[in-house]
């Protein structure tokens, strides 16, 4: 399926539990300790936060089976992020057999309490007909939703879904303005979505120059269909050194 989010990284995570700003100093036995207590009387910040610094290995050996079982414990008392990366671990099969069902079930409960990569997996999860029938409809709904919160990976496909009419009447201006969004947030599939666009003269006037632009700048992230078309435009003139 397509890829949801990478893992938290530690600002993230200071960011969003208490106590996590002592990691970040190199305090980690004593927080590890304080989360443990807390997370073990049922806090439900603490249970995410050591699945958390489990997850990512942050001030403890990186496991993911430790991980899994307090993200369980904080998705089960409603946390959302815990809801949303106990679905990805399923998902991607992370310290647990790969079960798209379990994925589901968690990626919904978090979207519903409007997580972006939740909204976002489901998305893809409707869009590639995984687990559930295909439904460009409703990957629509989850994309928009998503997008709307600036997720780029939703911004993307939801305007590639308009240049294409999947689910949606065919509608480049919809298409490069999602596009764009995704672009400039660094997306590299948006970027050379965005040059396919204007070297083919979809929704804009054809320009060799600007294509040639967002090819690079996705090339330059390792993007290799940009880097191919980059060499396709020098090999056909259409672009001069």
């Amino acid at each position: 399926m397509a890829k949801t989010h990478n893992l938290p990284t530690p600002a993230q995570i200071a960011d969003l539990k208490e106590g996590l700003a002592d990691c970040d100093k190199g305090i980690y036995a004593k927080t590890l300790q304080e989360f443990k207590l807390r997370a073990k009387q049922g806090n439900v910040d603490a249970q995410f936060s050591l699945g958390a610094m489990y997850d990512i290995g942050q001030g403890v050996a990186q496991n993911d089976r430790v991980a899994l079982k307090w993200y369980r414990l904080a998705a089960k008392q409603g946390d959302a992020n815990a809801q949303f990366k106990l679905g990805a671990m399923y998902a991607t099969g992370q310290g647990v057999a790969q079960d798209y069902q379990a994925a589901l079930k968690w990626f919904l409960l978090a979207a519903e309490q409007g997580v972006a990569g939740a909204q976002f997996s489901l998305g893809a999860m409707y869009a590639n007909g995984e687990v559930v029938a295909q439904d460009y409809q409703t990957a629509l709904k989850w994309y928009r939703l998503a997008a709307k919160q600036r997720d780029a990976g939703a911004q993307c496909n939801l305007g590639a879904m308009y240049a294409t009419g999947e689910g949606v009447a065919q509608d480049y201006q919809e298409a490069l303005k999602w596009l764009r969004l995704a672009a400039k947030q660094g997306y590299a599939h948006a970027q050379f979505s965005l040059g396919a666009m204007y070297a083919n003269g979809q929704g804009v006037a054809q320009d060799d120059k600007a294509a040639l632009n967002w090819f690079r700048l996705a090339a330059e992230q390792g993007f290799a269909e940009a880097q191919a078309d980059i060499d396709a435009m020098y090999a056909e003139g259409r672009v001069a050194d």
